[in-house]
C-alpha cells in the first residue's frame, strides 16, 4: 500500500478514478489493473517555471503506453520524468532506463513507452515539454528513452525544478518565468544531447560555427538561411541538411532565438519600469511586422506578447501557467 500520512493534504483515489486522471493529464496509458481494496495513489497537476506537471503516485506496477495509444490522442510533446519516490524501470526505443529517488529520463510520448515499478510504491514527476519548442531552441531533436549524460551538476539543477513544482498545486506568480523557461529548455539539452552532439564530428563543429553565425545576426530582418549559406561559405541545400539531420531546420533555428529574444525584452520591461511598444519589440528581434511577431509568438509559448484576450494583462506561459 502507498504511504501518504505525510501528505494527508492529497486525496486517495480509488483505482478507476486514479486511472482516468492519469489519462486525462498524461494521455492514453493502460495500468496494470489493481484490486480496489488494495490500491493507494493520486494524481494531480502542478507546475514548475511555467511548465504544465504531473504529480503521480500509486501502487502500480506497470503503465503501458502503446502504438495505437500514440496514435489516437495525438500528444506531441516529450516529458521528463522524475523518480521522487521508489524505484522504477522504463523502456522506450530499445532502452532500459533504471531509475531511483533523484534520476530522471526523457520520454517522448509520441512513442510507445513503458514503466514498469520495481517498488511496492512509486512517485513520479512528468514535466511536459512542448516538442516543436524544444527541439527549435536546442538545434536537435532529442531521443526519447535517454537517461540523462550531462553529469550531476545538469542533473541536480533540474530536479529542483521538480522538487519546486512539487510544493504546490499552483505556482505563485513570478514575471521570470517565460525566461527561466529557456534555462530548463538548455538544461534538457545538456542531459539528454545525443553523444553525436558533442562536437565530435566535423559536421557538428561546422553546425555550431553556424549556430554561432546566425547568433550574430538573427536581428536583422534581411538575414535567412541564404545568407546563413553565404557568410558559411556553403550551400544553403547542405545548410539545411545539417539542421534537418538533428530534427530542425536552419529558419526554425533564426525564429527560434528570435523568439526567445522577444521574451527576454518582454521579461525586463515590466522589471525596467519602461512602456517600449510591442512592436518595437517585434522589431528589434528581427521581425518586419508585428502582426507576424504576435503570431508566432503566440505558436511559440502560447499567449500573447500583450496578453491573452479577457486575462487583464496576464500572459498564460507554455504549459498553461498564467505570467503577468
Amino acid at each position: 500500500m502507498l504511504q501518504c500520512e505525510n501528505r494527508p493534504d492529497l486525496p486517495q483515489s480509488n483505482f478507476e478514478a486514479w486511472t482516468a486522471s492519469f489519462r486525462s493529464a498524461c494521455g492514453r496509458y493502460t495500468p496494470e489493473r489493481v484490486e480496489a481494496n488494495d490500491f493507494a495513489g493520486w494524481v494531480r497537476s502542478v507546475s514548475g517555471f511555467g511548465f504544465a506537471a504531473v504529480d503521480i503516485a500509486g501502487n502500480v506496477n506497470r503503465i503501458e503506453r502503446t502504438h495505437r495509444d500514440t496514435r489516437l490522442d495525438g500528444v506531441d510533446q516529450y516529458a521528463a520524468v522524475f523518480q521522487i519516490a521508489g524505484q522504477s524501470t522504463v523502456s522506450q526505443n530499445d532502452q532500459l532506463v533504471k531509475l531511483a529517488a533523484g534520476d530522471v529520463v526523457l520520454v517522448d510520448k509520441a512513442r510507445p513507452v513503458t514503466y514498469v515499478s520495481d517498488s511496492k510504491s512509486t512517485q513520479w514527476l512528468s514535466l511536459q515539454l512542448p516538442r516543436k519548442s524544444l527541439i527549435s531552441h536546442l538545434g536537435f531533436e532529442p531521443q526519447g528513452g535517454a537517461s540523462g549524460r550531462g553529469g550531476p551538476p545538469a542533473r541536480r539543477l533540474l530536479y529542483e525544478v521538480a522538487q519546486n513544482a512539487l510544493k504546490s498545486d499552483k505556482e505563485p506568480f513570478s514575471p521570470a518565468n517565460s525566461y527561466l523557461q529557456l534555462a530548463v529548455y538548455d538544461l534538457v539539452g545538456a542531459l539528454f544531447a545525443p553523444d553525436s552532439w558533442s562536437g565530435s564530428r566535423p559536421t557538428d563543429k561546422l553546425l555550431n560555427r553556424i549556430r554561432g553565425v546566425i547568433r550574430d545576426r538573427f536581428a536583422d530582418p534581411d538575414f535567412g538561411p541564404w545568407q546563413v549559406a553565404t557568410e558559411a561559405g556553403i550551400s544553403l541545400r547542405y545548410v539545411q541538411k545539417l539542421f534537418t539531420e538533428r530534427g530542425s531546420t536552419c529558419s526554425e533555428y533564426i525564429y527560434s532565438l528570435r523568439l526567445d529574444h522577444a521574451a527576454h525584452l518582454l521579461h525586463r520591461r515590466p522589471l525596467l519600469g519602461t512602456r517600449q511598444p510591442l512592436s518595437e519589440v517585434a522589431y528589434a528581434c528581427g521581425f518586419r511586422d508585428y502582426p507576424h511577431f504576435a503570431r508566432k509568438f503566440r505558436h511559440r509559448f502560447g499567449y500573447s506578447p500583450g496578453g491573452p484576450p479577457g486575462g487583464h494583462g496576464r500572459h498564460a506561459a507554455i504549459g498553461g501557467t498564467e505570467i503577468k
